[in-house]
């Protein structure tokens, strides 16, 4: 028995099901039949999302909480929380349910993932032991690949090079996943410090701050927490934190009618023209020219 609640979606929600017959080609095709999406989307803040599948999904199901909680039950009676930056991996054929909190509900990204080499995978990392903390790195790796394979199939659907393409970055997603979640002491340890200045340049989105003010509240040196930053993100700190303000920006654009100086405004840019610029430079496109492209 499959049993879904609020049929009726979820606002900015993505929503891409792969058609019965391409399933059949892709599980025919040298290169895709061991490992192929066949579902994949996302649901903002999903009120009374539920789901059940008493006799299981003939897919492996991955589910990626981004933000609020919800939880998930393989075994009867036994609920296991996901939480905010967690994944949580279903495999094929395994009775289970799943749903929102009614307090804080869940945002998730989610895909299913059908082929032996997918199975082979969640086997090989463990992937199925129980949510996995995703560090920073492997989260903004994960929201990439999902992005970017989202797009692919949602506009060119038919075509078997691009699933082929699909099925190559998540083979590539999985793998980081795996490797990324059984990091060391020290690793856990390096990933509690970017966390740390992560959650701070977040609280903090509609001010400036400095590199010393950062460092000291990390109780890191300047130099360490560059090179932290660099070498988990790829960016230098402030020049991350004004990336976080351009991504913030990004939502405003597209979810509010706000004009641009007052978006601006917002993030503590005072001066609406090097804002426009350090958009441009960011992402590619004017905010206004951002903010006219269809979005979901």
């Amino acid at each position: 028995m499959d049993i879904t609640r609020k049929p009726e979606g979820f606002e900015e929600e993505k929503l891409f099901i792969l058609p019965d017959y391409m399933q059949t080609e892709l599980s025919r095709s040298e290169l895709t039949r061991d490992l192929f999406v066949s579902d994949i989307g996302y649901f903002p803040h999903a009120r009374h999302h539920y789901r059940e599948r008493s006799e299981g999904s003939s897919s492996h199901i991955f589910i990626f909480c981004s933000d609020g909680e919800g939880w998930i039950e393989i075994n009867p009676n036994k609920s296991i929380p996901l939480t905010q930056n967690h994944l949580a991996v279903i495999p094929a054929g395994t009775p289970h349910r799943y749903g929102a909190s009614g307090d804080a509900p869940w945002s998730i990204y989610w895909f299913h993932l059908q082929g032996d080499h997918a199975g082979a995978f969640i086997q090989m990392y463990g992937m199925d032991a129980g949510p996995v903390h995703l560090p920073i790195g492997a989260m903004s790796e994960f929201k990439d690949v999902f992005d970017k394979c989202y797009v692919l199939l949602s506009y060119k659907t038919y075509s078997l090079p691009i699933h082929t393409h699909v099925s190559q970055s998540m083979r590539q997603l999985l793998s980081s996943i795996g490797l990324s979640a059984g990091g060391t002491a020290k690793d856990k340890k390096r990933e509690q410090y970017l966390e740390l200045a992560i959650r701070y340049m977040n609280d903090r989105l509609e001010n400036s701050i400095t590199l010393p003010e950062l460092a000291k509240h990390t109780g890191l040196s300047k130099q360490h927490l560059i090179l932290l930053f660099k070498e988990e993100t790829g960016f230098p700190p402030i020049d991350y934190f004004l990336r976080m303000k351009i991504q913030q920006a990004s939502q405003m654009l597209s979810l509010t009618g706000l004009s641009i100086k007052e978006i601006a405004a917002r993030l503590g840019i005072a001066d609406p023209y090097y804002f426009s610029r350090l958009f441009k430079k960011m992402t590619g496109s004017a905010p206004s020219a951002y903010r006219n492209v269809p979005k979901g």
